[in-house]
């Protein structure tokens, strides 16, 4: 659809006759000053021009004045609505890789799997329900990097955690320096809601910034960060050969620090959550879409053009086919005719 930014342009096209009218007749025809755009106008009026030649004058004077008016009009072209991104959260995923996520305890069915497994097959999950976020993942070990930065492309940002392998980033754990790059990644977003989401199923043993003081850090920047410490409380080990007899009963989360990471998320503003198993870690994420609801509403733009050179142009051509008609010949100006 076209619309005229400035409708109002189209009042001054009586605008030549109205000036020829209030203008009082001059009595000295010689000027100085010549304005060929006016004596056509007082030709037409006085008789000068008659017959089809004329007319063609005429009709191309009109052209070069109201193209010069549709142009001033501002014409612009309107395309249909078009959807944007919402604008929701800026939500960083940091997710330990080190070698103790490799430990087979969480349970699902008689079965149990390695506690990586089990967060890219739930974190996966979650990240695809955070459409309308800017998401960006970080992996760490005994060092932390972005794998992927602050994006709405969930699909990749899922992809990039679930080709995450163990050992990549070291085989300790550096809490603090994952929680300081990622305080790092979104205090230079200008969102005003800034949320992190830390998993790991150790304590800190790697890192050169102190968790405590980069969670102070985040505090002052307005980012909230929930924690989740994963782990199972309690395993049965098999005695020798596989048999029950033998077996005991073990502690596999006993590196957990589970002090320091209720610190950080209540420093924070945010929450502290258990994984033991599958069904809890699903629970937590579930928790955390309450706590940290997507933005539905979708905001809409409709492109615009201007169209204006269209109408310029017709008004240039009109005028350059007149000063062809006076240069090979055709009607003329009066001789003499001033403004």
């Amino acid at each position: 659809m076209i619309e005229l930014l400035w409708p109002w342009a189209f009042a001054l096209a009586p605008l030549p006759l109205a000036v020829r009218a209030l203008l009082p007749p001059r009595a000295h025809r010689d000027a100085a000053l010549r304005v060929p755009f006016s004596l056509p106008w007082r030709s037409i009026e006085s008789g000068a021009y008659r017959g089809t030649g004329q007319r063609g004058v005429l009709v191309l004077l009109v052209l070069a004045w109201l193209g010069l008016l549709a142009a001033l009009a501002r014409p612009t072209w309107v395309g249909e609505p078009v959807a944007l991104p919402n604008e929701g959260r800026d939500l960083m995923l940091a997710v330990d890789i080190s070698g103790s996520m490799r430990v087979e305890d969480m349970r699902v069915g008689n079965e149990l799997a390695r506690r990586i497994d089990t967060v890219k097959a739930v974190g996966g999950q979650f990240i695809e329900r955070r459409r309308g976020d800017r998401v960006g993942l970080i992996l760490f070990g005994s060092r932390a990097y972005v794998q992927s930065p602050l994006s709405y492309d969930t699909r990749t940002v899922d992809r990039f955690l679930r080709e995450a392998q163990i050992g990549f980033a070291g085989q300790e754990t550096a809490i603090g320096d994952a929680l300081g790059l990622a305080v790092k990644r979104l205090r230079e977003r200008p969102a005003e809601s800034r949320v992190l989401v830390l998993l790991t199923d150790g304590q800190d043993t790697a890192s050169s910034v102190d968790p405590l003081e980069a969670a102070a850090l985040a505090a002052s920047l307005d980012i909230r960060v929930h924690t989740i410490g994963i782990g199972a409380e309690s395993l049965t080990v098999p005695g020798i050969l596989g048999s029950r007899f033998g077996s005991r009963r073990v502690n596999p989360s006993a590196d957990l620090d589970e002090a320091t990471l209720e610190a950080i998320a209540s420093g924070t503003g945010g929450r502290y959550f258990r994984a033991r198993d599958p069904e809890e870690l699903e629970a937590i994420y579930q928790e955390i879409d309450r706590l940290e609801p997507v933005e539905t509403d979708t905001a809409t733009f409709r492109p615009r053009h201007s169209l204006l050179h269209w109408p310029l142009a017709l008004a240039v051509f009109a005028s350059f086919l007149l000063a062809l008609r006076e240069l090979s010949g055709g009607p003329r100006w009066p001789r003499g005719a001033a403004a």
